[in-house]
């Protein structure tokens, strides 16, 4: 399939078929028809991108500019503040501002954008120590998940020599920085706790982390500022095609199909644009599926990623994670099918259990300052997630033809307890303080 029509072509398409799109869009008056979304040059932003330039957006009546930000925070800031209607956000992000940790702010998620994407990378010479001091990794192929127990004597070698290895991740509340903790801490490696003296994470730890803006990670790590990092991509494919790291896991390694993105919005936002909020998540519901379509579809996405305005990298480095593949190290490129997912296994849909596993993690390194019931985990997570919104956006394109009845996921908003982690401790997103006693490194409750 060639690539779409110009957006020029289409927007005079949609003005002499004004009168088709408000029929699909089920004749309901939308509040506001030019839009503006942020998003951060990362894969992940996919859902967003083909939204634009497949037509979903124009499909539903809307007018979309894509406005790429410099770092969560500023987008955050941006969204809060009205500049951007909604974004491409951290699953953590609308979770924290609405309990307060960083900024305050009123954020809801009624749509997951991606399930999995990111990996931990180490720096070339890191690796090359781990493979000297264990000879199983010293094979082309060898075997994954790689636990950080591996990893452990050069952390405390450089620990107690006083220069403690340095790690990056893109920010506080991201996904990246508690599967970057998650699989240290699996290891056996202290990775910090938050304080109400140290907002930087590092106490008690036996590694530094810190951070940095994804797209400067591959520079930061060839200077040495930084050993290691926890990223989407493209950027730890990058450190691959620069022969400067290693990605030594994936996310999905460290937790099975966890959700990564989230389409966020203000709270009053959503309140005064109803209708304009469903159409979007409808956009963004269909651009998914259209991701996990074909093989066909990635590699046009591929294309479409790699322009400058959207992630601005090599297509090669973007199709290496995107079309179902990923390389590890220099030759070592492996089948990864569930690496990017956009649609299937549900992963639009906003389980409340997917907020609570963020809340643990906030209150397990100390971002949550106190112990809660377990009632408080599921208040806080449906003020934010707003699965409803989703099931009525989706209902919609199952009346249309668009979806079938079973992409609708069953149940009330919990997944089934899972121990699909590293270390294979089970998660129920009901019980979240049984779920941090078991954890070996932490706070409890």
């Amino acid at each position: 399939m060639t690539f779409g029509s110009t957006r020029a072509l289409r927007i005079a398409a949609l003005a002499v078929s004004a009168s088709l799109i408000v029929s699909e869009a089920n004749a309901v008056a939308i509040e506001k028809d030019t839009l503006k979304l942020g998003f951060i040059k990362l894969t992940d932003c996919a859902s967003l991108v083909i939204a634009r330039e497949r037509g979903f957006f124009e499909k539903e009546g809307l007018y979309v500019t894509l406005e790429a930000q410099a770092n969560w925070k500023i987008l955050q800031d941006r969204v809060v503040s009205g500049e951007l209607d909604g974004a491409h956000m951290l699953a953590g992000q609308p979770i924290a501002a609405s309990i307060g940790v960083g900024t305050r702010a009123a954020l809801i998620t009624a749509l997951s954008l991606d399930l999995n994407g990111n990996a931990i990378t180490l720096s070339k010479e890191l690796w090359t120590a781990m493979k000297a001091r264990n000879p199983e990794l010293a094979v082309p192929n060898p075997l994954h998940p790689i636990s950080a127990s591996l990893f452990k004597p050069l952390v405390d070698e450089a620990r107690d020599s006083g220069s403690a290895l340095k790690m990056g991740m893109v920010f506080p509340v991201s996904t990246h920085n508690y599967e970057l903790r998650y699989w240290l801490a699996a290891g056996g490696i202290h990775p910090g706790f938050y304080t109400a003296s140290d907002s930087t994470g590092v106490t008690d730890a036996d590694v530094q982390i810190s951070v940095t803006p994804p797209p400067q990670m591959p520079a930061t790590l060839a200077q040495g500022t930084i050993q290691g990092y926890s990223v989407g991509e493209p950027w730890n494919q990058q450190a691959v095609l620069r022969d400067i790291g290693v990605p030594v896991i994936t996310d999905g390694e460290i937790w099975e199909l966890n959700p990564e993105k989230v389409f966020g919005v203000t709270a009053d936002w959503a309140k005064a644009n109803p209708e304009t909020h469903l159409a979007l998540l409808r956009a963004l519901i269909l651009a998914g599926k259209w991701l996990d379509a074909s093989l066909e579809n990635r590699r046009e996405a591929v294309t479409i990623l790699s322009k400058p305005e959207y992630v601005g990298a090599d297509p090669e480095v973007i199709a290496n994670s995107m079309t179902g593949t990923f390389e590890y190290e220099r030759g070592d490129k492996r089948e990864l099918p569930d690496f990017n997912v956009f649609f299937r296994h549900h992963a639009t849909y906003p389980f409340y259990s997917d907020a609570v596993w963020y809340l643990t993690q906030m209150r397990r390194w100390g971002q949550i300052s106190e112990g809660h019931p377990d009632a408080w985990y599921e208040e806080a997570a449906k003020q934010v997630y707003r699965p409803e919104l989703w099931k009525q956006a989706a209902t919609t394109l199952v009346d249309r033809g668009d979806l079938q009845s079973g992409d609708l996921p069953e149940g009330d908003g919990y997944k089934p307890p899972s121990s699909a982690f590293i270390d294979h401790v089970e998660y129920d997103g009901r019980k979240p303080n049984d779920y941090l006693k078991r954890l070996a490194i932490g706070r409890k409750d």
